[in-house]
């Protein structure tokens, strides 16, 4: 086979053709590496993994996260511990196999609320409903690199605060009293806008929206800023929605993108497992 690249849209993502991630060179591999620091997400279709191939082809990105602890703790397939289940289904004995369920996914950057959040996560769709559950992403580089003066000068040098108390989903996190004041809310500090440690790019870093708080402001001036921050950063030039197809893979920078999730018939069967990669280091504030 010969290994392609394609852009998927201007802004964001590269689909990768004619490899098998279960038999990968060296050489197919730092392509990938390459596309993922260079688009943020790569996609590659047509794939069938064991859950020792998806662990493989993880590993070699970096040390792997454990799962996060979600509404029901951490949930993971028997035997392997470092895979995450996200799905709606529910077992034998009516409980969930995975975490999220069948609603809408905000927004969010993966376990932001870290002080050294994760590089890199990646999605391997096994079962799919016939409609629904696609998911976007949001180019973080394209939408600092547009973002019109007067409102970047308003974030130059300052942080956001990163809320743990809730995940994507809406959930409480499992063992979190539940807050909606972010001087409450656990979480983490990070520069509103970071540099890719590879590629010296830098990014918009937002995490997700809920209990957020820009530094130096009130808490009136921090929502209208924020406000103004995700409407910028969601517009459609920025954004790709993935309708996912069985054997689908994709990975992403956690470091330069969001991403989010269409709801679904909760009586369909979704079932994806899920890697994320350790974040390297906390992330770096960008000087203009």
């Amino acid at each position: 086979m010969t290994l392609t690249i394609t852009d998927v849209t201007p802004a964001i993502g590269a689909e990768i053709a004619g490899v098998d991630l279960s038999r990968l060179s060296d050489a197919a591999f730092a392509a990938i590496e390459h596309a993922w620091h260079r688009r943020a997400f790569v996609l590659v279709r047509g794939q069938r993994l064991s859950d020792d191939d998806l662990l493989a082809f993880s590993r070699r990105l970096g040390e792997l996260d454990p799962p996060p602890n979600q509404e029901k703790g951490r949930m993971s397939p028997p035997g392997y511990p470092d895979i995450y289940v996200v799905s709606n289904v529910l077992d034998a004995k009516g409980e969930p196999i995975g975490a999220l369920g069948a609603g809408e996914a905000v927004w969010h950057t993966d376990m932001s609320y870290l002080d050294a959040p994760p590089d890199a996560s990646m999605l391997y769709a096994l079962e799919l409903p016939p409609t629904g559950g696609d998911t976007w992403f949001c180019a973080m580089q394209a939408a600092f690199a547009e973002m019109p003066e007067a409102l970047n000068a308003r974030i130059r040098g300052r942080r956001i605060k990163h809320d743990g108390t809730y995940n994507s989903g809406g959930y409480l996190r499992q063992g979190v009293t539940a807050t909606d004041d972010p001087h409450q809310a656990p979480g983490a500090w990070h520069p509103a806008v970071c540099v890719h440690p590879a590629t010296g790019v830098p990014a918009l870093y937002l995490g997700r929206r809920r209990n957020s708080y820009i530094e130096g402001y009130t808490r009136a001036e921090s929502d209208a800023l924020l406000d103004a921050l995700w409407a910028h950063a969601t517009q459609p030039q920025f954004t790709y929605a993935h309708r996912w197809q069985v054997g689908d893979l994709v990975l992403w920078d956690n470091r330069t993108t969001m991403h989010r999730r269409d709801p679904f018939d909760s009586t369909a069967r979704r079932v994806m497992h899920r890697t994320q990669i350790k974040g390297s280091a906390k992330p770096v504030a960008y000087a203009a």
